[in-house]
């Protein structure tokens, strides 16, 4: 079942974003190696419990599952939207965690364990936030002008229930376990404020070696450099538009949500360098 129309955690920042491009050509913007069996469709409003497209490096294993550390494999791996940490006992929390905030999640219990060792990246092709009006709330998608995927700083982490006594999972839902990812969430930077105060920590191609890197913990200068606000040169490269509030329905899915919105009909329109002009690609 789907979180409520708006579902947010830690900091309020909304829960959605477009993930278009196919798997394959994700892969090759992310140099790396395709994991997903091309399962992934066209999704135009991702929600929080949905299977989203992670960029993941790790130690490849033998046979006998043991990690060779003198190597790392960089891949496209499917998990679900909601962080549900190892030591959680049901994983419905992940509904709750689908973000973290970047100056605290260092000492989060949640999400400390996975931003030391399980950084990962979550492509986008853009995201949505609501700014709030005197009548209603506008949503504005925002999307780099050159239409590359956006790199949203995430955390993975691999849970499974432990023993079973009271059978709450008589089924066998998960015999591999459970890999589920949070977005990580700065201050929003420049004209992204006045939509609303947060925004998904978006990393610049130059980062993601370091943010990836599994063997670099998070306290070091490389990562710890990195859990701050996108830089102004990085937000210049955006646009933003006024779209439909049609989006704040999950069960709207489909190329119209990106449409920008008729000047009349937005909610109390922004005067912003970053707004797409009347016809964004």
């Amino acid at each position: 079942m789907l979180p409520p129309t708006r579902t947010c955690h830690d900091g309020p920042m909304c829960g959605r974003y477009a993930s278009i491009k196919a798997p394959a050509d994700i892969a090759e913007e992310f140099r790396a190696v395709d994991a997903t069996g091309g399962v992934g469709q066209p999704d135009y409003n991702v929600a929080p419990t949905k299977q989203i497209v992670t960029v993941v490096q790790r130690h490849p294993r033998d046979e006998d599952g043991t990690p060779d550390p003198a190597t790392t494999q960089r891949s496209l791996r499917l998990v679900r939207w909601g962080l549900v940490p190892s030591w959680a006992k049901d994983p419905k929390a992940g509904a709750r965690m689908i973000n973290a905030r970047s100056e605290s999640a260092a000492t989060k219990p949640a999400f400390r364990r996975a931003l030391n060792a399980r950084r990962c990246l979550i492509p986008a092709d853009g995201w949505y936030e609501w700014q709030r009006g005197k009548s209603r709330k506008q949503p504005y998608y925002t999307r780099y002008k050159d239409g590359s995927s956006l790199a949203m700083a995430g955390l993975w982490e691999y849970w499974k229930p432990a023993d079973d006594p009271d059978n709450q999972y008589p089924d066998n839902q998960y015999p591999d376990g459970l890999v589920t990812a949070a977005v990580l969430t700065a201050e929003a930077v420049g004209p992204l404020a006045q939509v609303h105060d947060r925004m998904p920590l978006v990393l610049p191609p130059s980062a993601w070696d370091a943010w990836l890197d599994p063997d670099t913990a998070a306290d070091a200068e490389a990562v710890a450099a990195l859990l701050a606000p996108p830089s102004a040169e990085l937000v210049a490269a955006l646009e933003l538009r006024p779209v439909s509030p049609a989006v704040n329905s999950v069960r709207n899915n489909g190329p119209e949500l990106l449409a920008p919105l008729p000047p009349e009909d937005v909610a109390e329109p922004l005067q912003l360098d970053l707004l797409a002009g009347p016809n964004p690609s």
